[in-house]
Formats: C-alpha cells, structure tokens, sequence
C-alpha cells in the first residue's frame, strides 16, 4: 500500500526554500511482500533469458545477442535492488538487505560490502567540490584544466570520451577494477573479505556453469548481456550529475538539499524504461532520502507534483550530456571542451 500523505510544503513556498527531510520521512517503510515481488518479477525473468539466450545458441547468435538485451535490462534491475538494500531501503531489517545485497552482487559482479560504503560516501559529498573522487564519475573544474599539461589534459578527454565512459570504462570497473577493494585496500578486513568472497562466489557460480555448458557457451551469453548492462548502468550514473544546469559548490557553501535538488536530475523515462531502471530516474528524491524504496518514488511525486519541475531531463534531451566535460565555476554550469 502506498503511504497516506501527512502533509505537504507550506503554501506559497518555493520547492526549493521548502524543507523535503521531515516531509519524505512519511515514504520510508518497505512492504515485505512487495519488496519479495519485486524480487521475484526481476530475478526469474533474468534466469529464463539467459536460459534462453544459451539455448539460443544453436539457431542464431544474432537471436543470442537479441535475447542478451532484455536480459542486460533485467540484470540492470537487480543492481538497482542491490542498490536499495545497501541504503537500507529494501527491507525493514538490516539483515534481509544484507544478505540480499551480497547474493545480487555475484550476479552483478559487485562487493556488496565495498560498494555500499563508497556509494554512501558519494550520498554524503555529491555536488561538493572539495570532496570529488570516492563514488563519482571524475569531473575537472574549467580552471583546474587550464593548468593541466597538454599530455593531462588528453588524458581528461579521452577519460570523458564516450567510447570509454560509456564502453571500455564499464566493462573494466565491474569485471576487473570491482575484484579488489579500491579506495578501502587499507580500510580493514571487511572490504577484502567483501571482495574476495564476491570473487569466490562468481568464481563458483561461473565453473558451474561452465561444467554444464562449456566456457565458450557460457561466455559468448554472459559477455554480452554483462556489457550491455554494465553501460547501461554507467549511462544512468552519469545522466543523473551530469547535466548542464547541475549543481557543484564549494565545501562551505555546500548543503544536501541543494546537492539533491538541484545537482541529482529528474530523468523522466518512458514507462518501459522506467520500469526497467527501477525509477532511479527519479534521482533527486532518491537524494533527499535514500531510505525509500524505489516503487514508492513515484508516490512522492503524485503527491508532491511541484518536484517533478526540478531537474527534469528527458530521454532526448539527455543526449546532450554527452559533450560536457567541465565545470565551470563562473559560469555555474557544466560546459563542452570547446568552449574551455
């Protein structure tokens, strides 16, 4: 059931100036049984494609590589499922989401443990310009690229390229970079053993797999439906900060109502991709309060329509992301190479 209104902004008021914490605390108890539905309606379709992209094989790789799609859409899923449990979001209890989280992070190659810290480090400085470099994709201020050498500042485009922001750079942060624990190597045990059993698990599962169907089977299915959903995963990371009208500060001027607002977009998708993103288009909600589960983000905005007005990017209109690179603190809005 969708939660009863208690109260909306005080009239008159901007959405803005408006006070959203106490407002979206109303949103966020789970429903065990929708939250297991959920479950359900996304990891058995996922098996039943692979299954079928596998037995694909014999008719058609083109029918394979079809079928690796909707399938990639399905694993995007239970990533974002993954996603609301380690925020706590899924389940009333800590230890559902848990365990939840790790088993979804063999199939999505990601350390549950590792990944939920870095994430809740991204949650805690989005937007904050002294605080770039843990969970976010790496963004350079127009004056800090005016000092690069000509060598560092090729290295910075061809890192925002997207060929490699969108292509190589995902295949190689959860198939290769994920398998160790990054920016926790000296944090303590918990990461590595968050790593390494990640890797034992996915090691295991493969092999099984493998000793039933060959490798070369196996990884003419995985490969693709990995690599589809691992840049479909990176686009939507991106698209969510990185937009012209975003919001970046400086450490003392900073706050988490203008870092969520106004630097997290409203990525309105059709209802099919809407569904298949688990409405993490509605990103700055999912900013104010990352406690809600994401099939009560649209609730937020039925009752609250005024939200919908923040932000808002398209599908279209998102492609335009595509050619910023820099931030520009004058200006106050991300900015194409050719106008640095």
């Amino acid at each position: 059931m969708d939660p009863e209104p208690k109260g909306g902004p005080v009239a008159g008021s901007s959405p803005k100036q408006q006070n959203w914490i106490p407002i979206l605390a109303q949103y966020w108890k789970p429903d065990f049984g929708r939250s297991v539905l959920e479950i359900i309606m996304t990891l058995v379709p996922f098996l039943l494609l692979w299954a079928a992209a596998w037995a694909s094989l014999s008719i058609s790789y083109w029918l394979t590589l079809a079928l690796s799609i909707p399938a990639a859409g399905f694993m995007v899923r239970l990533f974002l499922i993954q996603h609301d449990c380690g925020h706590g979001a899924f389940f009333q209890k800590r230890a559902f989401n848990d365990w939840v989280g790790r088993c979804f992070g063999i199939i999505t190659l990601t350390p549950y443990y590792v990944w939920r810290r870095s994430h809740a480090m991204h949650h805690a400085t989005s937007g904050n310009l002294d605080k770039r470099g843990m969970g976010d994709i790496e963004v350079m201020t127009l004056s800090e690229y005016r000092k690069l050498s000509p060598l560092g500042r090729f290295g910075y485009r061809l890192y925002r390229h997207p060929l490699v922001l969108f292509g190589i750079g995902p295949a190689y942060n959860f198939w290769i970079r994920q398998r160790l624990p990054f920016g926790f190597m000296g944090a303590g045990w918990r990461y590595w053993l968050s790593a390494m059993g990640t890797n034992l698990a996915i090691l295991i599962a493969a092999a099984l797999l493998i000793r039933s169907i060959g490798i070369g089977p196996f990884l003419l299915v995985h490969i693709p439906i990995t690599a589809v959903a691992t840049s479909v995963g990176v686009w939507l990371f991106y698209v969510q900060h990185q937009f012209e009208n975003t919001f970046w500060s400086r450490d003392k001027e900073w706050d988490l109502q203008n870092a969520a607002l106004l630097g997290s977009s409203y990525y309105d998708l059709p209802g099919v991709l809407r569904w298949f993103t688990a409405n993490i288009g509605i990103h700055h909600v999912h900013h104010l309060n990352s406690r809600i589960p994401y099939y009560r983000l649209p609730q937020v905005l039925r009752d609250h329509p005024e939200l919908a007005d923040i932000r808002r990017i398209t599908l279209w209109t998102s492609l335009r992301s595509i050619r910023l690179g820099l931030w520009d603190e004058g200006k106050q809005k991300l900015i194409p190479f050719a106008d640095a």
